[in-house]
């Protein structure tokens, strides 16, 4: 399987991300543009996007890039830092770039940006490879 071959097996399984409701934008080797709608349901008492939620969409881009060679990767740390608010109705889009990649671990920084181009939040990932193919899984 391609990348994008891959990806598309991941999102089949991943029953999170389509609730959520991402959509897979562009696939490339260690590299995705995902795409998720913000909808009533994700919006916390304060009247902004839940920062869960911002977290977990960050997360499945995270896994979508480290995981579209088939080898199986887990997170073994993340953190975020949130720069705006999201709000109700705007599409949230998460790019993930890999900036290191070792034998067994690799390090992906994901933007996260609304649909006026302003960024959301800032996360940073690292994954551990275990060894074992993601359609073993």
């Amino acid at each position: 399987m391609n990348a994008r071959e891959t990806a598309e097996y991941m999102f089949e399984k991943d029953l999170f991300s389509q609730w959520l409701g991402i959509e897979l934008t562009e696939i490339k080797d260690n590299y995705c543009l995902i795409k998720m709608p913000i909808k009533p349901e994700m919006i916390n008492g304060l009247g902004t996007v839940h920062g869960g939620v911002t977290f977990a969409f960050a997360d499945s881009a995270l896994a979508f890039s480290s995981n579209n060679s088939g080898e199986a990767a887990v997170a073994l740390n993340c953190y975020i830092n949130f720069t705006k608010a999201a709000k109700n109705g705007d599409v949230l889009t998460a790019e993930s770039i890999l900036l290191n990649n070792t034998r067994k671990t690799a390090i992906y920084d994901i933007t996260i940006k609304n649909q006026n181009d302003e960024v959301i939040a800032g996360f940073r990932g690292t994954v551990y490879k275990i060894g074992k193919k993601i359609i073993d899984l």
